[in-house]
């Protein structure tokens, strides 16, 4: 344990920076999954504009590197462009493979 009254105050200091760096990377963790289930593109456009505040305001504190919030924010851009564009997917009915060796 410290002995000096400065590493004292540092240790505190330091563990209440890594509450709100902690705080601060899941609130965005948390709004990186809303944008991406997000099904409305205005809606969607507005929280990827917040988003990408925050992301670039925790490259610039160091809570995550500077290439790691460029990569978040170019793959939500694509999936905001994304959002309204794709057609609903077919289901295909597939015979189980039970069935397929009953025939046989």
């Amino acid at each position: 344990m410290a002995n000096h009254k400065s590493a004292k105050k540092r240790i505190r200091a330091n563990a209440a920076k890594r509450l709100r760096n902690r705080y601060q990377a899941k609130t965005t963790r948390t709004l990186i999954k809303t944008v991406r289930t997000s099904t409305d593109k205005a809606e969607a456009q507005s929280l990827f504009s917040k988003v990408a505040s925050l992301l670039d305001k925790l490259a610039k504190k160091n809570v995550i590197h500077k290439n790691k919030a460029a990569n978040q924010k170019s793959k939500l851009a694509k999936v905001v462009a994304k959002i309204g564009t794709e057609q609903p997917k077919k289901v295909v009915a597939r015979k189980s493979a039970s069935k397929v060796a009953k025939k046989k």
